[in-house]
């Protein structure tokens, strides 16, 4: 009797636990399409500079290199 309701006392937990890691597999998920979305915006931004200034092809690169050793 006792290990029965040890045992249906574990099986509530893990559906618990088995919930929690749900809710936050959904959570990342979220999270990565809006990063990969923003990864898009950022590459058609750095085309739109690169037509409309031409020395930004060439000073990007340098840009992030300092903003990079910075941290």
């Amino acid at each position: 009797m006792k290990e029965e309701t040890s045992l249906n006392e574990k099986i509530k937990i893990l559906e618990k636990e088995i919930a929690t890691l749900t809710e936050k597999l959904d959570e990342m998920s979220r999270d990565l399409k809006e990063i990969s979305d923003l990864r898009n915006e950022i590459k058609g931004l750095k085309l739109f500079f690169g037509r409309i200034n031409p020395d930004f092809k060439t000073k990007f690169p340098g840009i992030m290199e300092k903003i990079f050793k910075k941290r």
